[in-house]
């Protein structure tokens, strides 16, 4: 494991100015701290990669910039230490996610744990950092038992809420579109079979159906699949207007170039995971205008302007649409608690579980360890993954539908 370890520690010039002016010679004690220590496991390779240094890894790089650029994390007695990072590569490997989260709590000893990426990882990691202590602030993950998975981790924190709430957003969005004549009520669906794919397609089957849908296709498919030719041909030749797909990253791509070649033109098109990077639009341009996902921003937020700014700036590149912001808001919530009850994990836990912040969202309070005040669905829009639902919540765009064909 070794191997793929980088360490970087990040102290400022102040500190070490002002640890030689007090001791000037003197021997700190060991109860003295230089900096609080921070670890995280992501994939860094592999097929998550990808995922991982769009969402999660680029925040926070940008989160640990900038606190240390202020002079590191305040403590209750307004102190402030710098923030040591230990980073592992979990290879896209669940089991190397379970050793370095290990290794980041029995021998690194560090103070708190970051998350992966993913819901699968989340899932992975879960029972492991409860079982260490540690809070779990699960910003990049979907599912519908996060309710159950919060009662029995304590210190455990969903972000992104469930499949159902994702699914039922969609289904109205889709009504609303039938009620006016714009599209017929037959959908067409894929999933992949991981995590993320099976809590989606398993809350989308009651929640169309309860809405009047009719899903006359319906494929699961497994991961690591690269051709969808045969499920776009059968999902055209199946006569609904709306195709979903419960996809990630690298099928959501595929699926978009392979939609065009086969001139694939249905008046609705939903992809999972992937459609809010903004690396989607640089590699569909114009094409992607009308094609709707999972979650968007509000574009009207001024905090979330000035986020997108600072991200590109510090970064090299810009958020997604979607979690990147979640993720982001998670660790000002960290940093909250932090001030608040210094770094004892259980009153940091606590502090997080009943506390009110002020992030980059707006006032932010978790609801049994749930942050519920979430953009369902989004749509790309010139140029722009803008939130189109819940579409009475401030900051909501109006849907395109029909979204405009490919342009031949």
């Amino acid at each position: 494991m070794t191997n793929f370890l980088r360490r970087q520690i990040l102290r400022t010039t102040a500190l070490a100015v002002s640890t030689l002016a007090f001791g000037m010679g003197a021997v700190a004690t060991a109860q003295e701290r230089a900096s609080v220590k921070i670890g995280y496991a992501l994939s860094l390779t592999g097929p998550n990669a990808g995922g991982t240094g769009i969402t999660t890894l680029p925040n926070y790089q940008l989160w640990v910039k900038e606190v240390n650029d202020a002079g590191g994390l305040e403590m209750p007695d307004g102190k402030r230490l710098p923030i040591e990072v230990v980073e592992y590569d979990d290879r896209s490997s669940a089991e190397e996610l379970v050793r370095a989260l290990q290794r980041l709590a029995t021998q690194d000893e560090v103070d708190f744990i970051l998350p992966p990426w993913s819901t699968g990882y989340n899932l992975a990691a879960a029972p492991l950092l409860d079982r260490y202590g540690y809070p779990h602030l699960a910003a990049t993950s979907v599912t519908d038992k996060a309710p159950e998975f919060a009662e029995r981790w304590k210190k455990s924190f969903w972000m992104l809420g469930g499949g159902h709430d994702y699914t039922s957003a969609l289904a109205k969005v889709l009504t609303d579109a039938a009620e006016q004549g714009t599209i017929n009520k037959k959908v067409a669906m894929i999933s992949i079979a991981d995590g993320f794919g099976i809590d989606l397609v398993n809350a989308a089957r009651p929640s169309f159906q309860e809405a009047g849908l009719e899903v006359v296709y319906d494929k699961t498919y497994p991961v690591g699949t690269t051709d969808f030719t045969p499920m776009i041909n059968e999902a055209k030749a199946s006569g609904a207007d709306t195709f979903v797909a419960f996809s990630y990253p690298p099928e959501t791509f595929a699926l978009t170039q392979q939609a065009q070649v086969a001139d694939f033109n249905p008046k609705v098109l939903y992809f999972g995971v992937g459609t809010a990077f903004p690396i989607y639009a640089k590699n569909n341009g114009d094409a992607i205008n009308g094609i709707m996902g999972i979650g968007g921003i509000d574009g009207t937020s001024e905090k979330i302007a000035d986020y997108r700014k600072r991200h590109e700036a510090a970064t090299g590149k810009a958020p997604d649409y979607w979690a990147s912001v979640i993720t982001y808001a998670s660790l000002e919530i960290l940093q909250e608690a932090i001030k608040r009850k210094g770094l004892d994990r259980e009153a940091v836990a606590e502090e997080i579980a009943s506390g009110t912040f002020e992030t980059v969202l707006g006032e932010t309070k978790l609801e049994d360890n749930q942050l519920r005040d979430l953009w369902w669905a989004g749509q790309w829009q010139d140029g722009q993954f803008v939130a189109i639902a819940p579409s009475d919540r401030p900051g909501a765009a109006e849907p395109m539908i029909p979204r405009p064909a490919w342009k031949k």
